[in-house]
């Protein structure tokens, strides 16, 4: 009867989460269409746009070239050293491209992006929610979503696929520096093997991931500052904690999701 009663509260509370679970995917999901329907709506918000790319974009450029140097550094160590066992360290260029360009720099350009933007987003999304000023654009007859979630999904998907090739660039250049410089391999071997390795197809893939990783991480942060109102777990300070961390912790681990699911159709 124990047995019965604890499988039985299993199912239930299995049953509970599935419903939680599809309901704030729809939640989601209506959310992000409100925010891209306005983007197509006049008056176009073209000022706020410029500002959002300036902060999603501009202000990220740093940290994506620093993180993008050491990667390629990184990977044309690893990359030589087992290479290496097979004599085929010619192929370095090739194994350190190929990696950024299909699958680290989008991954890793959105995990900065979210670290640096993202939870900023969140955070001011979610103070503006608490201290009322979302109420008073509802009583101004402006729709908040518009003001505040249209502008940064457009400086999204402007911003993120020219720091995914920034930073696919800065670490090809930072594989050719261990490549070359720490390990004496030619130039003209690393760099060609980058040039006939890398094809149309695998550059296309990369910005495809990046597209999506932009809509992912912008919906997300956004939602999450947006009804910080409505968390149990606090309201005021706390609550905007919970949905700045909610905010990192969600999109990062969409982007590795949605990052396994357009590898399977890219491939």
């Amino acid at each position: 009867m124990a047995l019965s009663t604890a499988a039985g509260n299993a199912i239930t509370s299995l049953g509970r989460l599935a419903i939680f679970l599809n309901q704030e995917i729809g939640r989601i999901a209506v959310f992000f269409a409100k925010g891209f329907f306005f983007i197509f709506v006049p008056p176009f918000q073209f000022d706020k746009i410029i500002r959002q790319v300036y902060f999603i974009g501009m202000t990220s450029v740093f940290v994506i070239c620093l993180t993008g140097v050491f990667t390629g550094m990184v990977l044309g160590l690893q990359g030589y050293y087992t290479l290496v066992k097979f004599g085929a360290e010619g192929l370095l260029g090739a194994a350190v491209a190929l990696s950024l360009i299909r699958e680290l720099g989008p991954v890793l350009t959105a995990i900065m992006v979210i670290g640096r933007a993202g939870s900023a987003m969140a955070a001011e999304i979610g103070i503006m929610r608490i201290s009322e000023q979302i109420d008073a654009l509802e009583t101004m007859n402006i729709d908040p979503v518009r003001y505040l979630v249209s502008p940064r999904i457009v400086a999204s998907l402007i911003s993120f696929p020219l720091l995914t090739a920034l930073f696919n660039v800065v670490g090809i250049a930072g594989g050719y520096i261990t490549a070359s410089g720490l390990l004496g391999l030619s130039r003209g071997i690393y760099f060609g093997r980058v040039e006939t390795s890398v094809i149309l197809a695998d550059v296309t893939g990369g910005f495809l991931k990046s597209i999506a990783f932009s809509v992912v991480v912008v919906t997300i942060c956004c939602y999450q500052g947006y009804y910080t109102h409505i968390r149990k777990r606090g309201f005021g300070a706390e609550g905007v904690s919970f949905s700045t961390t909610s905010a990192v912790v969600l999109s990062c681990v969409t982007v590795l999701v949605v990052d396994y699911i357009l590898t399977s159709f890219l491939l």
